[in-house]
Order: structure tokens, then C-alpha cells, then sequence
């Protein structure tokens, strides 16, 4: 089985995500740091639409400058916050995994087995 993990190295939880996957046999495993290789509009609408979620669902508001940036307000448009995901992945909740059974925001990181 394909599996891509969207990684940030300093999350315990990106981490603990990491882990299982390469502890799981027959996984071809391919990890993308996010900070180093940022995700594109595209990528995020197909990851959040898989996953089931939508972009305010996805968004990373513990850690992140997203009440800052004006982005946990009820009238900011997915638009918006895409825009910012895009210019800053640490708005974007981590970690999501994608394999040949489906996306997953694997948090707590249990849920990945969800999709193994």
C-alpha cells in the first residue's frame, strides 16, 4: 500500500503519525515536510475533500497566527483561509495522510489506522 504523510518533524503527534506508518508492513511510504515543500491550492482542496473536511475544519488554530490573521472569524470565507494555508502551511492541521483507502487528518494519530 501507498502512503503520503504531509510531516512537520517538531509535531509529537506528525511524529508519533510517522512512526506507525513506517512500523506498518508492506507500506510504501513517502513523507513531504510541509514547511520545506508548502502544499498548493489544488493539493489542499483534494486533501480537505477526501478527508471530508472543509478549509475552517482544517485549520490549525492552536500554534498558528490564525486568530491573527483574522481567519477564526465566522464570516472568513474557505477562499481565505486556502489563500493563507497556502502562503503559511502551519495554518494547516497536521498531520494528514493520504493512502489507497482514503485521507485522513490523523489527529489523535490512531486515526491513521483508519485508512491502512
Amino acid at each position: 500500500m501507498k502512503a503520503t504523510i504531509w510531516h512537520n518533524p517538531a509535531c509529537g503527534t506528525s511524529s508519533k503519525t510517522l512512526a506507525i506508518l513506517q512500523e506498518t508492513p508492506g507500506v510504501a511510504l513517502t513523507v513531504i515536510e510541509y514547511k520545506k515543500t508548502p502544499f498548493s491550492r489544488a493539493k489542499l482542496i483534494q486533501l480537505f475533500a477526501d478527508a471530508g473536511l472543509s478549509p475552517r475544519q482544517a485549520l490549525r488554530r492552536r500554534g498558528s497566527d490564525a486568530e491573527a490573521l483574522g481567519l477564526t472569524s465566522d464570516d472568513t470565507s474557505d477562499d481565505a483561509i486556502l489563500a493563507a494555508m497556502v502562503k503559511d502551511p502551519m495554518l494547516v492541521e497536521r498531520p494528514f495522510v493520504e493512502t489507497d483507502k482514503g485521507v485522513a487528518l490523523c489527529r489523535p494519530q490512531d486515526k491513521v489506522h483508519e485508512i491502512l
